[in-house]
């Protein structure tokens, strides 16, 4: 009888690199130097141990299955966003599904007021890390005061024995309006392209990799200044009428992108090269009735506790290590 996993062999060749806004992952501890007291036992969330780690297991579940059907083994880097510290990842990484794994953690603490970071999971026996650092991204508010935003985290690595750059980003958000607050995103934009222009500067065959909760659409002009001439964003054609990566009034939108340099199109022995880009969107991520039926299934909708799992869908890509 034929296995009812049966796959193609060349697929375990295949490696998923994916993007997850994680909506507020808090502990439940205060943190008296952030912004965090919504997200405490007392608030008016109610946000409490159960529920967090009823969070924490989902979520893992959630990134053991990005790409699985397709490579049969989890992702093997993930940038992650809305994340409050190192302690929460490392909760995350012990999970149920996440913990034989063997994921490492790269988080900085950045300045943004609320205390949510970017941050990279990695698995340890397929990415070794080299160096990493924050990159701040300088914007004011409209009456001049700044604006504390997340930083850059710029990780450089061995995937696979072939050197990458990582970019993980999460960029000023839309509260205050898109088009007044579009600038701030085409500042982050102009920092990554001057890390960009660092790490080619030193060496012009450089992968490069930029993921991120952009907080804009493939065809904004922050993305599009992002990208250029010696980027691609396979994204591009993803978001439709019908699907993205996050619902906001029954609109989609495709704030979830990774984003490249071309040569990974190049099909070289002992280097990576692109295969294929999706939305994880499987069911069980969903609302499954009523009005916003097949839009994220979140934590929170609004003050109300829902115990979903966040109101972004993951996005990946999956690489071909050629041998």
């Amino acid at each position: 009888m034929a296995n009812k996993f049966y796959f193609n062999k060349k697929e375990t060749n295949h490696y998923t690199v994916a993007f997850y806004n994680l909506e507020n992952l808090f502990d439940t501890k205060d943190d008296p130097y952030t912004l965090d007291n919504d997200f405490l036992p007392d608030s008016e969330k109610r946000w409490n141990r159960k529920r967090y780690e009823k969070k924490v297991f989902k979520l893992g579940t959630a990134i053991s299955n990005i790409g699985f059907s397709k490579t049969r083994k989890a992702p093997v880097l993930v940038g992650v966003a809305e994340v409050e510290n190192k302690a929460v990842l490392e909760d995350l990484i012990n999970s149920k599904h996440l913990k034989q794994k063997e994921y490492g953690i790269v988080h900085y603490d950045s300045p943004d007021e609320r205390g949510i970071d970017v941050g990279l999971l990695y698995q340890k026996q397929y990415f070794e890390v080299i160096n990493s650092k924050t990159v701040t991204v300088l914007v004011d508010n409209v009456g001049g005061e700044r604006d504390y935003t997340r930083d850059i985290l710029w990780v450089t690595g061995v995937l696979n024995q072939e050197e990458v750059h990582l970019l993980i980003n999460h960029w000023p958000s839309r509260r205050d309006g898109a088009e007044s607050t579009a600038y701030k995103r085409i500042a982050a934009a102009e920092k990554n392209r001057e890390i960009i222009s660092q790490i080619t500067d030193k060496d012009p065959n450089a992968k490069i990799i930029i993921m991120g909760d952009f907080n804009d659409d493939p065809s904004s002009e922050s993305i599009k200044n992002l990208v250029q001439h010696d980027l691609f964003n396979p994204m591009e054609r993803l978001l439709t009428r019908y699907q993205g990566s996050t619902n906001y009034r029954s609109q989609w939108n495709l704030f979830d992108q990774i984003i490249f340099s071309h040569n990974f199109h190049k099909y070289e022995e002992g280097k990576h090269s692109f295969s294929d880009a999706t939305i994880f969107d499987k069911n069980f991520l969903k609302i499954y009735k009523g009005r916003y039926k097949g839009t994220p299934f979140r934590t929170y909708a609004g003050g109300k506790y829902k115990g979903g799992y966040s109101d972004h869908f993951p996005v990946y890509v999956r690489l071909k290590y050629n041998v």
